[in-house]
């Protein structure tokens, strides 16, 4: 089993002016007397540079530009201002679509990228959405390419339909997971001997009513396909019951309530820049011994913020794929099975752009070998 399930993502212009809008409430008074004052500190930047009277540091000379920038953004995003007032849909917040990824890598983003995300978009957001593509096949393409462990971050928007759920990277998905859900089953039914793991995790803004109304979608949708939780079954025997997916959920409360979720997967998550300071992570995970049952190894590549600033015009995909053939080199090196040191899934990003798939695909011969 392989792999990771990344997606097509978006980001919710109208949800940030609201967050931001909580937190910086300006009238049209306010929006007046602030752009006045913006105003003011522009005219007088040429005495804040150095070399004037009175040199300060460079940073003096930007800052009222930044200021600007918060304040357009502001106007731009919805906000009260002189020209437009109240939200632009009243009937609910827009999604645009951005291309994007992964659902799936297991980390906490950058705090402060979010939130520069969130106070200057203008500048932020065509950096953030770079560095949040992670895969540009869609769910049926990564099925087809082999993807059997498909890892699904699902919140709920605050400023979204009662029980619409997306998937979210840092950016929301316009793809409800019921859709998406539904689009897994019909591949299902149409591949009757393939089996796919399906790891629901994050739940952001989920109610425990959101989360039975989403395990009743879940169940309403794969019905019999669906593996109830106890001893892990071979592929021989999901075969002979026709069942087709085990389904991880990362709520203990849900967990306990319905037999059909089985418990969290643990994932091995480096969060490194380097591939060869993962594969040293990995490494040690490895010498640790391997959890009980299902369990991820990510060979997935994470920036942090310093990478980012250092790289501004670069991507997770420049960053990741002069590495492939290094990680890949460790995945054709790695022996399934229940051994101590053996590893169990493997999810990578950017499935396609190399030999990962069939690579993981080709370890079942060590088994059949040994």
């Amino acid at each position: 089993m392989v792999s990771t399930y990344k997606w097509t993502q978006m980001y919710n212009i109208y949800a940030i002016y609201k967050n931001i809008h909580r937190n910086m409430c300006m009238s049209i008074g306010g929006h007046i007397l602030f752009f006045a004052y913006l105003c003011i500190l522009i005219v007088l930047q040429p005495t804040c540079v150095p070399g004037s009277v009175f040199p300060v540091p460079v940073f003096a000379s930007i800052f009222p530009w930044l200021l600007l920038c918060v304040w357009v953004s502001l106007c731009l995003l919805g906000g009260p201002c002189p020209w437009r007032e109240g939200p632009p849909h009243p009937g609910g917040p827009p999604l645009r679509p951005f291309p994007s990824s992964h659902l799936q890598r297991p980390h906490n983003e950058s705090r402060l990228l979010q939130l520069l995300a969130k106070i200057l978009p203008c500048v932020t957001l065509p950096v953030v959405l770079r560095w949040s593509i992670t895969q540009v096949l869609d769910v049926t393409e990564q099925l087809d390419a082999g993807v059997r462990y498909l890892d699904l971050r699902i919140a709920h928007m605050l400023e979204g339909a009662q029980r619409n759920l997306h998937f979210v990277h840092m950016l929301y998905t316009t793809a409800l997971v019921e859709d998406t859900l539904t689009e897994i089953s019909g591949w299902l039914e149409n591949h009757p001997r393939e089996v796919v793991v399906l790891a629901c995790r994050d739940f952001e803004g989920m109610t425990e009513d959101l989360h039975e109304y989403l395990v009743a979608c879940i169940k309403n949708i794969f019905g019999d396909m669906l593996c109830p939780r106890g001893e892990m079954p071979t592929l021989r025997q999901l075969w002979s019951r026709g069942q087709q997916v085990i389904l991880s959920y990362e709520d203990e409360a849900s967990v306990s309530r319905h037999a059909e979720l089985w418990p969290g997967i643990p994932y091995w998550w480096g969060n490194k820049v380097k591939p060869q300071d993962l594969v040293c992570y990995l490494e040690r995970m490895k010498s640790c011994g391997r959890p009980g049952g299902l369990f991820v190894a990510g060979i997935n590549l994470t920036e942090n913020l310093e990478y980012v600033l250092g790289h501004l015009a670069g991507s997770l995909e420049r960053m990741t794929l002069p590495s492939l053939p290094y990680l890949d080199a460790w995945v054709r090196a790695q022996c399934p099975g229940s051994g101590v040191r053996c590893t169990n899934i493997i999810a990578g990003d950017f499935i396609g752009a190399d030999t990962f798939v069939s690579d993981v695909i080709r370890l079942n011969e060590k088994l059949f070998r040994g």
